[in-house]
């Protein structure tokens, strides 16, 4: 399988479909083995996408100093959370790596220096939807972390390097929530769709911007006032979506869905480009 998928990346006969890209609301870790509206979203959307040969996943999870991917060959599945049931610590997701995916992200990111990671694996932002898309674990996936030191216009530009992966047949996976503001969760309404009127506000806003294309309004997100500052209080839940939004080409289509408030200060809001 290791040859197949090294086979499947460096092929020229298999980068003529150029693959869709996506960002995912992925909301409460019990998503993962959970029924819900969400998950339904996450099944019925990998329906209308080609099989990938791999996976590259931004997770919110996953904040270094510097850029790293992971690039060892069997990545472990990571419980990064705690106070949850037993049974969602029990969920492996045995999904391969890709070591020479890995490699060619490195060699095509020249804003920085990427380094190979082998400790990491797959955190709850990768492995809680990437079970709903692919249930059977037969896609590698690497994940590539979040640089907590860099601006928003650095993350998007950087972005932008990796996006000669969609014609690879490399599905681009940012996994985070829009509008996330722990503090403020309504836990007595933690399942009921419902939002608080900021985070409505803010979420709107965001979906204008993504549908007309103004990814520097996206880019500059604390220059929105207080709602947009309500509902990103800290950035590193936000930033996958301007990954994905980076690589977004002028001709692509774009679709919400999943596009629901949760608990009042979440949005479970999903993109799929192309």
């Amino acid at each position: 399988m290791k040859l197949k998928a090294l086979n499947k990346l460096t092929d020229p006969l298999g980068t003529t479909v150029k693959m869709p890209v996506l960002f995912l609301g992925h909301g409460s870790p019990m998503n993962a083995i959970e029924e819900n509206e969400f998950v339904s979203g996450f099944r019925n959307i990998a329906k209308e996408i080609p099989k990938p040969n791999a996976i590259l996943c931004v997770s919110a999870h996953w904040e270094t100093k510097g850029t790293f991917v992971t690039a060892m060959e069997n990545p472990k599945t990571i419980h990064d959370f705690g106070g949850f049931p037993q049974e969602l610590f029990a969920v492996q997701y045995p999904a391969l790596g890709s070591p020479e995916l890995a490699k060619e992200t490195k060699s095509l990111i020249t804003k920085t220096d990427v380094g190979l990671d082998d400790k990491w694996g797959l955190d709850h932002g990768a492995w809680s939807v990437i079970k709903h898309l692919y249930p059977e674990a037969d896609i590698p996936v690497i994940q590539m972390s979040l640089d907590y030191s860099q601006t928003p216009h650095y993350h998007y530009e950087l972005a932008q390097q990796i996006k000669s992966l969609r014609e690879k047949g490399v599905l681009v996976i940012g996994s985070g929530n829009m509008v996330h503001n722990l503090r403020m969760v309504a836990w007595q309404k933690l399942n009921e769709n419902f939002g608080f009127d900021w985070a409505i506000e803010a979420s709107e806003k965001m979906k204008k911007y993504i549908l007309s294309g103004d990814h520097q309004e996206l880019i500059n997100f604390r220059s929105h006032g207080k709602v947009f500052d309500l509902a990103i209080p800290t950035p590193e839940h936000y930033l996958p979506l301007l990954y994905s939004m980076a690589l977004k080409d002028e001709n692509d289509q774009m679709c919400l869905f999943n596009d629901k408030a949760l608990a009042g200060s979440l949005t479970m809001t999903s993109v799929k480009i192309g």
